[in-house]
């Protein structure tokens, strides 16, 4: 990775810790200077401490490298404005985003309250837009810059329990798309990591049996340092890559699919909803989803 994104501003949201800390070292590493953005909350949300934000910005500039830390939420766009302001005031311009910061409320829906939720899609896709719309204007003046999302398999594909961080991160998915295509002619690029990491937001996963146990135990070979790779790439010149999303499970690169039809039913004469029961939906039927969860489909250890 050395050298790959050299001399380039690169934000770093969330980067106080997990996913978020090693993408920021592995973008210092790589020759970026290094905006890391963190406010010191727990995996819920609550807190303040700039500790482990300021404690990435001194392993990167033990490393050799250049950082600079900043607390501001997120999920206020005054704060997103800030934490793009940090990267103009210190390094005088900004050529990357990585939109990382999260939370987790999680709750069976039927059980999930107005806050549990909002709280959630405050800082997962509100935040993404706000620190996005923050730099967009910068990016669109010097017709260069690149944004990576976090989104996740529990959005792309679907989880128990989780509605409030299913909705944000499949929204996220959205807004990098929506980005990638309206600012292309502008040579900016937005492109998505459905990450597989053992970190804080995983570690309150209950182990109730021995096959659960088993399968966390598979987790935490997933180090969070194996997303870094594939963030520094986008973000690099060399990458042309825009508007895709991808998942990276260990040392595995996924390309996921976005929503196309796969089948169709016409009746010339219309609809009714009795032909719809009766025609449409036996035929359309063979094609339907099941209810997967994300640890349906990605079914094997990880290599």
């Amino acid at each position: 990775m050395s050298g790959m994104v050299e001399g380039k501003v690169v934000v770093v949201t969330g980067a106080g810790g997990g996913i978020g800390r090693d993408i920021a070292l592995a973008m210092g590493k790589s020759g970026a200077k290094v905006v890391v953005n963190d406010i010191g909350a727990s995996l819920t949300g609550e807190g303040h401490d700039a500790g482990p934000a300021q404690q990435v910005v001194e392993e990167i500039k033990a490393a050799g490298g250049e950082a600079a830390a900043n607390t501001d939420s997120v999920s206020d766009p005054k704060g997103a404005a800030g934490i793009i302001q940090t990267a103009v005031d210190a390094f005088g311009r900004v050529d990357g985003v990585v939109n990382n910061a999260g939370i987790l409320r999680d709750r069976f829906f039927h059980k999930m309250s107005e806050p549990e939720f909002d709280a959630v899609i405050k800082v997962h896709l509100y935040g993404a837009y706000y620190v996005s719309r923050a730099a967009a204007n910068l990016f669109k003046d010097q017709e260069s810059g690149a944004m990576v999302h976090m989104t996740s398999t529990s959005g792309l594909i679907g989880n128990f329990g989780q509605a409030n961080y299913s909705a944000a991160k499949l929204g996220v998915a959205a807004l990098s798309k929506s980005i990638a295509l309206d600012m292309q002619k502008f040579n900016v690029r937005s492109n998505c990591i459905a990450p597989f990491a053992w970190s804080r937001m995983l570690d309150s996963i209950p182990a109730k049996n021995p096959e659960e146990e088993a399968r966390i135990e598979r987790m935490k070979k997933m180090t969070t340092a194996k997303i870094a790779p594939l963030a520094v790439a986008l973000l690099s010149d060399k990458s042309d890559v825009n508007g895709q999303i991808f998942a990276v499970r260990s040392n595995e690169i996924f390309l996921m699919s976005q929503p196309r039809p796969i089948r169709s039913i016409h009746n010339a004469e219309g609809w009714t909803p009795e032909t719809v029961l009766e025609h449409a939906i036996p035929a359309l039927k063979g094609s339907f989803f099941p209810l997967d969860r994300s640890g349906d489909i990605f079914t094997w250890d990880p290599v």
